[in-house]
């Protein structure tokens, strides 16, 4: 089949590469328009063709645009008309589903999120096998035609993503605690350890793999990540304001040299080991 690329990023240009590699055709378009001959130039889309081409001649539209054009895009796409399965591949869902409920053709499109990513951006940074193994939160499914549903999911599983079901709004609370609030985490260390080295250069010498795994999310791009904290604000806050409780409750423990608490503490957190997934033996 023919399938379209709205953002030939990260997201966008990992899904065209993984559908590619399954045989279908490829078509895409992206605003940047250096990003758009770049991803032509990488091999992740065939051409670049307009919105309106690509609402007429593809089965399937993946939609991988910042979170702040998402609402614009989708309903362009849903506007222009014709029988494509639009899937958008976004971080947040709950303003996008509120935009479009009441449109004629909403029954067209799938609320998508592929739990995978990187630190980096922009068309060199896809990557072929980017979703193998991961899972896809697909929201709302009740409101997405069966046949449009199965069109995305028969993707999916062709892509080796594991797929699981969630209505938006409970999406967007979950995504805070799981991701959003590691990127703020990761920002905020990565800005606490920059102003103590203007003082001591030196501090990078001591810079070790835990600490590099640990900021790797402070290089996303803020392109990205404003706007997904922007929709998600007030889950992100409420995360947020748990975070600090829990860091006050370590600077307590420290103030106050009660080791025997911040060694509890500590085994506590150890209990979110048998509920994270385990490596894959090589």
């Amino acid at each position: 089949m023919t399938v379209g690329i709205v953002g030939t990023g990260l997201i966008g240009g990992s899904f065209a590469l993984a559908a590619k590699a399954l045989g279908h055709d490829l078509v895409g378009m992206d605003a940047c328009v250096d990003h758009g001959q770049l991803a032509v130039r990488l091999g992740i889309i065939d051409k670049i063709v307009s919105l309106e081409a690509l609402a007429k001649d593809c089965d399937l539209i993946a939609v991988a645009v910042p979170v702040d054009h998402l609402v614009a895009v989708c309903t362009a796409l849903l506007d222009l008309g014709g029988d494509a399965t639009v899937v958008e591949l976004s971080s947040t869902k709950a303003v996008l589903a509120k935009a479009v409920k009441r449109h004629p053709h909403r029954r067209r499109l799938v609320l998508a999120h592929p739990m995978a990513g990187t630190e980096f951006s922009g068309p060199q940074a896809a990557q072929q096998e980017l979703f193998v193994g991961k899972t896809v939160v697909i929201c709302d499914r009740e409101l997405t035609a069966s046949a449009h549903l199965e069109a995305a999911s028969e993707l999916f599983a062709d892509m080796q993503m594991r797929q699981v079901y969630q209505e938006s709004e409970a999406h967007d609370v979950h995504v805070a605690y799981v991701s959003h609030i590691s990127h703020i985490s990761s920002f905020a260390l990565s800005l606490t350890v920059l102003r103590k080295e203007e003082d001591e250069r030196q501090i990078f010498d001591l810079a070790a793999g835990g600490f590099a795994s640990t900021v790797r999310l402070a290089k996303s791009s803020p392109a990205t990540w404003r706007p997904i904290f922007e929709q998600n604000r007030d889950n992100v806050l409420d995360v947020l304001d748990e975070y600090i409780n829990v860091l006050s409750e370590f600077r307590t423990a420290l103030i106050k040299r009660n080791y025997g608490s911040l060694s509890s503490l500590m085994e506590r957190a150890n209990d979110i080991a048998p509920l994270l997934p385990q490596p894959t033996p090589s």
